[in-house]
């Protein structure tokens, strides 16, 4: 086990069911960073998420978290607060209800840690779960995750349906976790602007296959959108069209920088959003056979 390593899936296999199955999914991230795992939905974000966290067996492959092989030890969830796109609590608790009810099951729970943070999230813990906002829901479940000390901190689409300022405020929330050097994040997310900010590594999957995996500065440098009329970006010698998109005025595609030099004059080149990459990959591995253009793979260095 490489305990420099907040994670890793090596050749992972998971069949689910209606002809969908994770096939040879492999991605790592350090310990210290943040994990961008972007893709649409029904991607396979959240089967991966389940794997990892040894909710579902593998058929292949292995996987390691926080210096176990999964499945661990049973102390390891003491390590890993997970963060869903829906709260997993019972909706009649209070949020003082929430610390007594959890704090069992946690050695390192922090009692001082739950209150200081309901305070600092503007949480009231005479509140009851369902009657909390979204955003509120959130945010407690990061204060249950970081009140047992959570090494690992793994969000499942917590944004979706957040308003601007509470998205705002999970990233903040989330760099000051992350002044801990031995503190990681997992952020699983169709929203690609949720990376901009905070993002160090990104996965791509499609298909329950990944498509491309590295630091997120590197491949953003990889790429690049090219725009022209629509009857151009035909017949290219040495440039591969990835995701190429046609419309009555316009015929956009993504390319490798390297390649962008090769078109002519009147093609428009831009450096792309990480959402820009996410669709135009998705679109060639969606008619594609093969799920990585050319068949590569991007690695970590």
């Amino acid at each position: 086990m490489n305990g420099d390593l907040a994670f890793a899936l090596r050749g992972v296999g998971c069949a689910v069911g209606n002809g969908f199955a994770l096939r040879d999914v492999s991605f790592e991230l350090p310990t210290g960073y943040v994990m961008g795992l972007i893709g649409a939905n029904g991607a396979g974000k959240t089967t991966t998420i389940r794997c990892l966290l040894g909710m579902r067996g593998i058929e292949t492959g292995e996987i390691e978290l926080l210096g176990h092989r999964v499945p661990g030890p049973a102390a390891l969830r003491q390590d890993v607060g997970v963060v869903l796109d829906h709260t997993y609590l019972v909706g009649d608790w209070r949020l003082a209800e929430v610390e007594r009810t959890l704090r069992p099951f946690y050695d390192r729970w922090d009692s001082v840690r739950y209150r200081q943070l309901l305070a600092e999230f503007g949480l009231d813990p005479r509140a009851k779960v369902k009657e909390i906002s979204r955003g509120m829901a959130t945010k407690l479940m990061i204060a249950v995750a970081l009140s047992h000390r959570a090494r690992l901190l793994v969000f499942d689409e917590p944004t979706s349906g957040l308003d601007p300022v509470a998205r705002d405020e999970l990233v903040g929330i989330i760099g000051d976790f992350l002044l801990d050097e031995g503190h990681s994040v997992l952020f699983s997310t169709h929203v690609t602007t949720d990376l901009d900010r905070i993002g160090d590594f990104v996965t791509l999957i499609h298909g329950g296959r990944v498509v491309r995996t590295g630091r997120k500065d590197e491949i953003l440098d990889g790429y690049r959108v090219v725009r022209a009329g629509p009857d151009e970006l035909i017949d290219l010698v040495g440039v591969e069209l990835i995701g190429v998109k046609r419309s009555s005025t316009t015929a956009q595609a993504l390319v490798r920088t390297e390649e962008a030099d090769l078109l002519g004059g009147g093609v428009l080149v831009e450096v792309p959003t990480l959402e820009e990459i996410a669709v135009h990959i998705g679109v060639s591995s969606r008619n594609s056979a093969a799920t990585v253009p050319n068949g590569r793979r991007e690695e970590f260095a």
